[in-house]
C-alpha cells in the first residue's frame, strides 16, 4: 500500500523506487500485489508514463487513511512502551513562545512526565484553523477567537512598550522630545505584532510626522534589529523581558502616546480534561 501510494505521487516506477531504497521490480512486485488482492487495475502504465486509472483514484484516499491510522499506532505503541500515557500537542504563537512559555512547559513536564508533549509554532492567523481541524488539540495565540465551536480563555493582559538600542541612554522616564527624536534617528520597526501595528502606526504618525518605518514581520528579529541600532519598535512588555534585564534594550516611557494592551488567548475545540489542566497551568504564571 505505501508503494501505490508513493508511486500515484511520484508518476514513476524508478522514482518511487529511489523513494522507499527498494529495487524497481519489488515496487512493480507490490503494486500487481495490491492489484490482485483488490481485483483491479491501479495504474495506466505507458512508454514514458504511469499514471492511476479510475479504480485507482477511487482506491487512494483509503490507502492513504490506512497507512495514517498504521502509522498512528506505530507512534501511540512507542511512546507507550516510552512510558507515556497522554498526549497533547499545542500550537504556540512566536511571540508567545518568545516568553517564559520554554520555562512553563519544563516544569510541567517535570510534574507530569507521563504526558506527551508535540510543539507546532504558528502565526495566530492559522492557530484556530489548526484547533478547528483537531491538528492540535490547544493553541496559544494573539487572536481573539469569533468561532462559536471554540472555547476560549484570556491568559494574561500585556502592555505595549516603547523599546529603543541600549545606547547610554538614561533608563529613568524620557521626556517627550527625546520620543520625538529617537524617532526622527532610527527607523521604526513595524507589524511584528497581528494586532494593534495599523491604528498605533496612524496615532505615531499623526504625533510624529517624521517617523521612518521599516516593516519587520519577526519578533525576534525586530529585537535583534534593535540591539544592533538599527531601529525602535513598540512589543509587548512580556517579549523584552529579558533584553532589559541584560541591559540590552532599553524600555522608555511615551508621554504623548496611548499605548495598548494585547492579550493572549489559549484555544481548544474540546474542553477535555487535559486541555483545561494545562491551561490552568500555564495560566498560573506571570508573563510580564
Amino acid at each position: 500500500m505505501k508503494t501505490f501510494v508513493t508511486v500515484a505521487e511520484t508518476g514513476n516506477f524508478r522514482k518511487a523506487s529511489e523513494r522507499l531504497y527498494v529495487s524497481q521490480p519489488t515496487v512493480t512486485v507490490h503494486v500487481k500485489s495490491l492489484e490482485k488482492e483488490l481485483g483491479v487495475t491501479l495504474f495506466e502504465r505507458g512508454k514514458r508514463f504511469v499514471r492511476l486509472t479510475e479504480e485507482g483514484r477511487v482506491y487512494l484516499p483509503h490507502a492513504r487513511q490506512l497507512l495514517k491510522l498504521h502509522q498512528d499506532g506505530l507512534n501511540n505503541i512507542q511512546s507507550y512502551t516510552q512510558g507515556y500515557r497522554k498526549s497533547l500537542k499545542l500550537a504556540i504563537s512566536p511571540l508567545i513562545a518568545d516568553t517564559i512559555m520554554p520555562f512553563v512547559l519544563k516544569k510541567y513536564l517535570e510534574e507530569n512526565p507521563e504526558v506527551e508533549i508535540s510543539v507546532e509554532i504558528m502565526e495566530s492567523n492559522q492557530i484556530e484553523q489548526a484547533v478547528l481541524k483537531e491538528d492540535v488539540d490547544l493553541g496559544f495565540t494573539l487572536l481573539e477567537t469569533r468561532q462559536s465551536l471554540l472555547h476560549q480563555e484570556k491568559l494574561y493582559d500585556d502592555p505595549v512598550v516603547f523599546c529603543v538600542p541600549h545606547d547610554g541612554l538614561d533608563a529613568e522616564i524620557a521626556p517627550a522630545f527625546e520620543v520625538e527624536q529617537l524617532l526622527e534617528e532610527y527607523y521604526l520597526l513595524t507589524h511584528n505584532h497581528p494586532v494593534y501595528w495599523d491604528s498605533l502606526l496612524t496615532l505615531i504618525k499623526a504625533t510624529y510626522p517624521k517617523t521612518k518605518t521599516m516593516k519587520v514581520s519577526q519578533n525576534h528579529i525586530t529585537k535583534r534589529f534593535i540591539i544592533s541600532g538599527l531601529g525602535v519598535s513598540f512589543l509587548p512588555k512580556s517579549t523584552i523581558r529579558r533584553e532589559v534585564l541584560e541591559g540590552r534594550i532599553l524600555q522608555i516611557e511615551t508621554p504623548h502616546l496611548n499605548l495598548p494592551n494585547v492579550s493572549a488567548y489559549a484555544v481548544t475545540k474540546y474542553h477535555h480534561s487535559l486541555e483545561v489542566d494545562f491551561t490552568q497551568f500555564v495560566s498560573q504564571f506571570h508573563f510580564q
